[in-house]
């Protein structure tokens, strides 16, 4: 086990009705008017919306809104945001939504405090040395965005998609009521599926340090998440599948489960952000592509590791059927498995090549992940 330090400053408050509590959470952070952002108009046509705008009068919080955020959230966006934090003089950031508000929220958080051109923080050319306060309300599980300190956001112009992390952007608090969770569609749920899973193999994976009880911890989300998934999708009122499926995803991506380990990377990532910033497919679903067709090419060099995902979460015996297992899985539940199925060809690999140099360069990635091979993994996946 490698030498770590953990550290993750985000309280999650958990369970039903738990939104209601906002405003005096807000109050007890000292926050008097705040920037409240989010996505579609679904939020009000629920009652979500009226529920926080109760919540936040009740203590005297004024807000500003700033809804329409994208999945594959962009930078435009964040851009008119941060004018809007400015001219408003907002105190803090209320995400209420998925990953791609909170990713967007976090980046206004930091960029409002900014003085220079927000991408710049994400391309390495400034630095985060504050933020606004970032707040969450989670209407769908996926990302971990609600106790991590990451956002990924895709600059339109350039089709880089990027990110920031630094401990100025984690959450101060992250509601998660799985309850607000259960009108997310078929789609989102299978695509937030392999997502969750995404974020447990890469270190599980490609580490060179692998604690055994890092992969006994992935495992275990690993296969709530499928258990969860096939209950929600036979009956999505199913409250216990719901929680456990959120705080699954939470677990994922807050750094518990990559504490010991060492030498790891995000390859399937990587690929991804290529696909979703070139042609705006759910990130998920795009991962759901690339998991399988990366993991046909990568597992022999760590041969071990993929025979125990095998056994451990198959009950078969060796890498090749896991993978296969894995892929009959995704189709199962109806993720995507082959860039046609994304409308993507063969014909448009050298546009995702050409995009693929950048993210690998940014990943630190170059050396291992050549155009060949990257060629290699996605003909795989045609």
């Amino acid at each position: 086990m490698d030498n770590f330090s953990f550290y993750n400053p985000t309280k999650v408050e958990f369970g039903k009705g738990k939104e209601q509590l906002i405003g005096a959470i807000l109050s007890a952070h000292g926050i008097k008017k705040v920037l409240l952002t989010y996505g579609s108009e679904r939020i009000k046509n629920d009652g979500l919306f009226a529920s926080i705008a109760k919540s936040l009068n009740k203590e005297g919080i004024a807000f500003v809104e700033c809804g329409g955020i994208v999945s594959n959230p962009v930078i435009s966006k964040v851009r008119e945001a941060i004018l809007l934090a400015r001219e408003q003089k907002v105190e803090a950031v209320l995400s209420v939504g998925g990953g791609s508000v909170l990713d967007s929220s976090k980046a206004i958080a930091a960029g409002t405090l900014y003085q220079g051109e927000v991408w710049d923080l994400f391309i390495g050319k400034g630095q985060i040395e504050t933020a606004l306060p970032v707040f969450a309300i989670l209407t769908l599980a996926a990302t971990g965005s609600e106790m991590n300190s990451g956002a990924v956001v895709t600059n339109e112009a350039t089709k880089e998609k990027f990110a920031i992390n630094s401990v100025h952007t984690f959450p101060k608090v992250s509601i998660v009521n799985p309850a607000l969770m259960q009108t997310v569609s078929r789609d989102y749920l299978v695509y937030s599926a392999a997502d969750i899973i995404a974020h447990s193999i890469e270190g599980y994976f490609t580490a060179t340090v692998q604690p055994k009880i890092q992969s006994r911890l992935i495992e275990s989300v690993i296969t709530t998440v499928m258990e969860t998934t096939n209950a929600l999708l036979a009956n999505p009122a199913d409250y216990d599948a719901r929680a456990e499926f959120a705080w699954a995803a939470t677990l994922a991506l807050n750094g518990i489960t990559y504490a010991g380990t060492a030498g790891f990377s995000y390859p399937n990532h990587m690929i991804e952000h290529s696909l979703s910033a070139l042609f705006n497919v759910p990130h998920g679903a795009g991962l759901s592509v690339v998991m399988p067709a990366w993991m046909k090419w990568y597992h022999g060099r760590n041969a071990a590791q993929f025979d125990r995902f095998a056994q451990q979460i198959f009950g078969l015996a060796t890498a090749e059927q896991g993978i296969a297992a894995l892929e009959k899985w995704f189709d199962k539940i109806g993720t995507p498995t082959r860039l046609s199925q994304l409308r993507i060809t063969e014909a448009d690999l050298p546009a995702i090549l050409d995009n693929l140099r950048g993210n690998a360069q940014w990943f630190g990635l170059a050396e291992t992940y050549t155009p060949e091979v990257l060629t290699e993994i996605l003909k795989r996946a045609l």
